[in-house]
């Protein structure tokens, strides 16, 4: 046997091993990949979810001065000036913790009760559903949602793709929002690079069966080299029917 031939049978028999093997993760990889190309990324980020409209602070509401806010709280961090339903409000951070105080009056904003809450997510929310329910999450955090936001309330919504916005019980601001295509978008990139651990990707398991992919794919370009352009392709596929033939005749 030439060395043509044992080119021929080693491809043939390794691409077809090779694919039985690993055939599963590439189907794997068209569908997941697929869906991420199709669908338009800001839809599946939610962009569509909310009110794009930016708060305007009303000038006339400010009757705490700044100045005051840090007399009292002279270990303040990251303070800011904006909206919290219908007040304008400082937010800053102190000992780790998020704390609201009323611009006009000075006086400390407790966490957001659920009826806050509520009142909050339809005021971002751009959708024309009703509320279906809402819950506080103060303990174990959802995949969807990042647990340095907590403790914040999800309100879900009755549209199409079960929407959800997740309000800051300490600040009352927008901390996230999802809808059931872009927890399916989620999947889809933890099968594409092969999270199965729900943890870090596994680089190790990709290189894998990624180096196993690229030598399947070498053994069937060997394939197509014999098939389609060796002239003498039918002599090395079927040598045994042509010498069968051969005798036969003679």
């Amino acid at each position: 046997m030439n060395n043509s031939k044992r080119l021929l049978r080693a491809s043939r028999k390794y691409h077809k091993w090779l694919m039985a093997f690993i055939g599963i993760q590439f189907v794997i990889w068209a569908v997941s990949g697929a869906y991420m190309v199709y669908l338009d990324i800001d839809y599946i980020h939610g962009d569509t979810l909310v009110n794009n409209a930016q708060d305007k602070i009303n000038p006339s509401q400010i009757d705490y001065p700044l100045q005051s806010l840090i007399q009292r709280y002279p270990e303040a961090k990251q303070i800011s000036l904006g909206r919290y339903l219908d007040k304008t409000v400082y937010r800053f951070t102190l000992d780790n913790a998020k704390r609201t105080v009323d611009a006009s009056m000075g006086e400390e904003i407790p966490a957001l009760n659920q009826a806050q809450a509520e009142q909050a997510a339809n005021y971002y929310y751009s959708g024309k559903g009703q509320i279906k329910n809402s819950e506080l999450i103060s303990e174990t955090a959802p995949y969807e949602l990042n647990p340095a936001v907590m403790p914040a309330w999800r309100v879900n919504f009755t549209d199409f793709g079960s929407p959800a916005i997740y309000v800051s019980a300490e600040t009352g601001l927008l901390v996230g929002k999802r809808h059931s295509f872009w927890r399916l978008f989620d999947w889809m990139f933890r099968f594409h690079v092969m999270d199965y651990e729900g943890g870090a990707v596994d680089n190790t398991l990709l290189f894998f069966f990624t180096f196993l992919g690229i030598l399947s794919s070498i053994f069937g370009l060997c394939l197509v080299y014999f098939r389609v352009f060796r002239k003498n392709n039918s002599a090395l596929t079927e040598p045994a029917a042509a010498k069968n033939t051969t005798e036969g005749v003679a």
